[in-house]
């Protein structure tokens, strides 16, 4: 298929998926096939993506229709995987379907449908031998929750330089959220420093840094599918402000006034009283601030104790 046109290669290569798909159902008390489902799922997936770059030059109107059609391949294999309960523990095909789950999470994560995987991940985590799995394909599930990123990354391999700077690539922003800041030495050493600036500008609560760094590497972390996650940490970014503010007045009780104006100096301009009441209330309502809104008084009212709680305790 190497020298096929990939849009022609990847049609012949789903013919063989739903072919094999038969071979699967017909098969009873034994998994000798999932080895080689394996290679072909895998290489149903490759081509697809090679068909969508060669569509997505013409006039097409779904870009992503190949992998979308890919993804249903896997899927019909992974039912097949799930639903073979009654073999034994060694001859179950239930033994494929981490490898499946990872192919489909690779295909969601391209075409923007990661609503898809939540299913997937009920399937995986319901299995009582999941632990079982190949610690290859644990890496690679492991992927994107928190301590799943944090395994992935303490057990790929040292010399493996590449991988882990893309685990590190999703890892980053996602400790970011709990309140965990990248050491400048660790975004050096694997050539992510896009997210340092990110990273300062939270830490001080400079909006307009923030805005200004978006921006500037906007193209590098939309084309990972970071750009959403990273815009969530504008939170993160007032809340930040608003804590200096607290610290220089030297006082529990805030005017919303108060809060606005230092919105407007960070460059906020569009934003009046209450839409910073509701920045406020969201924080309080989100842990990220102990206190209330003193409606009557205008006023942002924190707790004497711990008002603003680190993040991760959140």
């Amino acid at each position: 298929m190497a020298n096929k046109d990939p849009v022609e290669a990847c049609r012949c290569q789903m013919i063989l998926v739903t072919a094999f798909i038969k071979i699967l159902q017909q098969q009873k008390d034994e998994n000798w096939c999932l080895p080689v489902m394996y290679t072909v799922c895998l290489d149903v997936r490759l081509h697809a993506i090679k068909a969508d770059k060669i569509l997505s030059t013409k006039e097409h109107k779904n870009k992503k229709e190949t992998l979308e059609k890919a993804a249903e391949c896997l899927m019909s294999c992974f039912r097949i995987c799930a639903a073979d309960n009654r073999s034994s523990e060694e001859f179950t095909k239930r033994w494929g379907m981490l490898m499946l789950v990872n192919q489909m999470f690779k295909v969601y994560f391209r075409i923007n449908k990661l609503h898809l995987c939540k299913p997937l991940i009920r399937a995986i985590e319901a299995f009582p031998m999941k632990h079982m799995f190949s610690l290859s394909q644990l890496v690679t599930y492991r992927y994107l929750p928190d301590t799943y990123l944090t395994f992935a990354f303490e057990k790929c391999h040292k010399t493996c330089l590449k991988n882990k700077r893309m685990i590190l690539m999703y890892l980053v922003p996602v400790k970011m959220m709990r309140g965990y800041m990248p050491s400048k030495r660790v975004l050096e050493k694997y050539d992510l420093m896009q997210f340092w600036e990110v990273v300062e500008a939270v830490k001080q609560g400079n909006l307009q840094a923030f805005n200004a760094t978006m921006e500037k590497h906007e193209t590098f972390f939309v084309s990972y599918g970071l750009f959403l996650i990273l815009e969530r940490l504008k939170v993160n970014t007032y809340r930040s402000l608003f804590k200096t503010v607290c610290q220089m007045m030297k006082t529990h009780q805030i005017p919303i006034q108060v809060l606005l104006q230092a919105l407007q100096v960070m460059g906020v301009s569009d934003i009046d009283l209450d839409e910073t009441q509701c920045i406020v209330a969201n924080l309080i309502y989100e842990g990220k601030i102990k206190g209330y809104i003193s409606h009557q008084h205008q006023k942002l009212v924190v707790s004497k104790q711990n008002a603003f709680p680190i993040l991760s305790s959140v």
